[in-house]
């Protein structure tokens, strides 16, 4: 076979459930993502990040080329994780745009990235006005980012049917990847008999032409399942060789031009096999540099070798579910592997639940949006430039664009809630609500926090509450946990609900703390104080104010007053009022604040009693993120006290543990859990310090040794002194690298070898590489021999050569 016409692409799904607050639209701390603050935080280090900068290692372990992976392969990313990276990572983000703009160059100005249905909805069981403004998202969210429009698309879950299929070629999509036994049967273009796949299944090496209804048609690419198998589940990334072996296997002796090509959850290369981004970096620069095939993206393959054969799918199929959809709409049997006896007929009464519930919201917008827009429905489809600039200017021109007439200002943040509440109805459709196992798992949480946000804003532009039926209809699903799906819902989903006033609460007791509060930005809430005053006494505050709190999201607004105690620990007591007038406010806070400055609490209590009412907050009504943060604050200082205790004692009895240690009595454990706070409590300023000291580390790695410590939480301790030799590596300016900043960072490798901490350096590793070009091009010379071993000694330790 000649090898100009053996042709191989491999393609990444990369996405993340959403996982934000609904109401806050920020992703809250997750505990089991540490030591990152939440697992798109986690996911991003291991694997999205290292694919902009994957290794190529030589014979000895060594690096001898960094590659840019998205520059390679066709990808695509879920348009609300790149919205979180885009803010959240920037630097990895562009490299990310970059990659598709350079790939353009290299394959016949075909970029390799893909867009995607933009809220991972499975389309096939959405109505016809969600499909479209799935696929129009999602092509509009592509077009602002990658600066050109889309030429293919990924579907949720690879879910297909024909409707679906109709709608992508009439927005202009050219093609889409399905899996192998989503086709149903195929022809050579002309013939009249079809073949059927039962018969013969699929040949995932040609595209093929799926003629529609309607008559237009689409490319469908069948990716090769065996491969993709073996990629995400039976180890083949172990080896990046062994990957482009696998992949050429996948040729026949032909002179037809063979496209091998597979798709895969991007997170496979990185976070589901650790490394798995330097297997395919390997893979991809095996078979470039002997030539054994040509590496392609999906569109310039198409544009080539345009279909010579069609198919026609089978409707209403996936990837990840054998039954077709049915994953995502009933108990077919389909789990994640967890408990056995877990019933998943949950599935259906939940997407029975929604689909009233979308039902019930649409004579609601098609009437109220009618009075107000030109076409509500086309509107909604708009809205997306919306959600990717929410500036108030932004706002104000699509009012402008969509309306009828000139809106008032209320009648702006009516306009606002009608949209939020459709785009809310579409998110609770997200399709990781079924997959699972559990309806009260987080996934499916997270799209009920959705509807009962569609419902919070349907009762505020209608007056209807469709809450009490909404739980009936939940009350249907069983759960393998509580009572019903109604029940977990009450537990989980109906306490994350933020309001204006829940806002205003939160900066009310924030205020307490923060050194700014006269104008605080709250994730989507905007607080502008009128008045304030602070008043601190020890350990006691008192905080009292007057503001106004704004959603950045309809615009809406609400004037609060509150007051505010801090009594110490954890002791909050706080009031707030939404009716309160200017002279009352007055009143109220000059008898307040004279009470407590006369260190009369009781009184400063019963004040706020008269004024507020019974009802009361405390630090538990915070958001999740800045109630960890004021009680961090608030925990320092008992955390002082504690580490000085361990500290005397450690000082104090060093000597006398050094003498039981000799005499082989074993130490008591009060002194051994002082001495292991104490060491670990160093370790960790250490690398927060302004200026390393090596000679601090070296006595800490020789106390650890000395007394069996071990790290308290080592991948915390293990991201931090990454973390901190990437800050120090960065300092290095070509021009001027000191002997003395060499040496202090191969004394600390060498220090952290022998604490057997294994740091991840692959940040450290990119930057050094490209140092090295510099010194490789003569634009930098070497100070001294002193200097070039120190400078090489430290490419040993990052494993380049120098």
């Amino acid at each position: 076979m000649n090898k100009s016409n053996k042709y191989v692409c491999i393609h990444g799904h990369f996405y993340q459930p959403p996982r934000e607050n609904a109401w806050l639209e920020e992703v809250e701390m997750q505990d089991s993502a540490a030591p990152f603050h939440d697992w798109n935080e986690r996911i991003n280090f291991e694997c999205y990040a290292p694919n902009t900068a994957a290794r190529i290692l030589d014979g000895d372990g060594f690096i001898r080329k960094i590659i840019n992976n998205y520059k390679r392969i066709s990808f695509n990313f879920g348009p609300t994780l790149l919205s979180w990276m885009e803010k959240a990572d920037p630097t990895n983000y562009r490299a990310i745009i970059n990659a598709d703009r350079q790939s353009r160059d290299r394959f016949s100005g075909h970029g390799n990235a893909l867009a995607q249905v933009h809220s991972h909805l499975i389309v096939p069981l959405c109505n016809p006005r969600d499909k479209r403004t799935q696929v129009i998202w999602g092509m509009r969210d592509f077009e602002h980012r990658f600066g050109r429009k889309a030429e293919g698309i990924w579907l949720a879950e690879t879910a297909a049917d024909t409707d679906t299929l109709e709608v992508l070629a009439e927005e202009g999509i050219l093609y889409t990847i399905l899996a192998p036994r989503q086709a149903k049967a195929f022809r050579k273009i002309g013939d009249k008999s079809w073949t059927s796949t039962s018969e013969a299944g699929i040949d995932p090496r040609r595209p093929y032409l799926c003629k529609l209804p309607s008559g237009k048609s689409i490319a469908l690419f069948f990716y090769d399942g065996n491969i993709a198998q073996d990629v995400a589940f039976n180890g083949l990334l172990n080896n990046g060789k062994s990957f482009a072996s696998r992949l050429l296997e996948g040729f026949t002796e032909s002179d037809e031009p063979q496209l091998v090509h597979i798709a895969t959850d991007g997170e496979s290369y990185g976070h589901h096999h650790r490394y798995g981004e330097m297997a395919l970096a390997s893979c991809l620069n095996y078979i470039e540099e002997n030539g054994l095939a040509v590496i392609t993206n999906y569109a310039e393959f198409l544009e080539k070798f345009p279909p010579t054969f069609e198919a026609q799918i089978h409707d209403n199929s996936s990837w990840s579910c054998v039954h077709g959809v049915e994953r995502w709409r009933s108990n077919c049997g389909c789990h994640t592997g967890g408990r056995s006896d877990w019933t998943q007929a949950w599935r259906t009464p939940l997407r029975e639940a929604l689909d009233w519930l979308r039902d019930q919201l649409v004579p609601i917008f098609e009437k109220q949006a009618g009075e107000m827009l030109n076409d509500p429905w086309q509107a909604r489809n708009d809205y997306i430039d919306i959600l990717l600039d929410r500036k108030e200017t932004r706002i104000q021109a699509f009012v402008e664009q969509q309306a009828k007439r000139e809106l008032t200002k209320a009648e702006t943040t009516h306009l606002m809630r009608l949209m939020e509440m459709q785009r809310n109805a579409i998110l609770m459709y997200t399709s990781c609500g079924w997959f699972f196992d559990e309806i009260s798992g987080i996934e499916t949480n997270q799209i009920l926090q959705y509807a009962l946000r569609a419902i919070h804003y349907a009762q505020q532009v209608s007056g209807k509450d469709f809450h009490p039926k909404f739980l009936k209809q939940l009350e249907k699903a069983p759960s393998n946990v509580y009572e019903n799906g109604a029940t977990a819902y009450k537990n989980y989903v109906v306490p994350t609900q933020v309001g204006l006033t829940r806002a205003g609460m939160h900066y009310a007791a924030s205020s307490l703390f923060e050194r700014y509060p006269e104008q605080l930005s709250l994730f989507n809430y905007e607080a502008v104080s009128e008045v304030f005053e602070r008043i601190i006494a020890g350990t006691q505050r008192l905080a009292v104010g007057r503001a106004v709190m704004k959603s950045k999201i309809t615009l809406s607004e609400k004037q609060f007053s509150f007051a505010v105690l801090y009594l110490g620990q954890q002791n909050i007591i706080g009031n707030i009022a939404t009716d309160m007038d200017r002279d009352t406010f007055d009143q109220m806070k000059k008898r307040i604040t004279e009470a407590f400055r006369s260190t009369n609490l009781g009184d400063v209590i019963a004040i706020m009693q008269e004024y507020f009412g019974k009802e009361k907050y405390t630090i538990w009504h915070l958001f999740r993120d800045e109630k960890r943060k004021i009680l961090e604050q608030i925990t320092d200082q008992s955390m002082r006290q504690a580490e000085n205790t361990f500290r005397d004692i450690y000082n104090d009895s060093y000597q006398l543990m050094t003498g039981i240690l000799r005499s082989g009595i074993p130490v008591p454990v009060t002194f051994t859990h002082a001495v292991q706070h104490v060491i670990n409590v160093d370790l960790q300023r250490f690398f927060q310090q302004e200026r390393l000291n090596p000679k601090e580390l070296r006595k800490l790695a020789s106390e650890m040794q000395k007394w069996n410590v071990t790290l308290a939480d080592p991948s915390a301790f293990a991201l931090a002194a990454g973390e901190r030799i990437f800050l120090e590596i960065q300092n290095l300016k070509e021009s001027d690298i000191t002997l003395e900043q060499l040496q202090i960072l191969n004394e600390i490798f060498d220090q952290l070898a022998k604490m057997n901490v294994e740091v991840d350096i692959w940040q450290s590793q990119n930057f050094y590489f490209y140092m090295m070009k510099g010194f490789k091009a003569g634009k930098w010379v070497f100070a001294s021999e002193d200097w070039q071993q120190a400078f090489q000694k430290l490419g040993d330790h990052l494993r380049i050569r120098a």
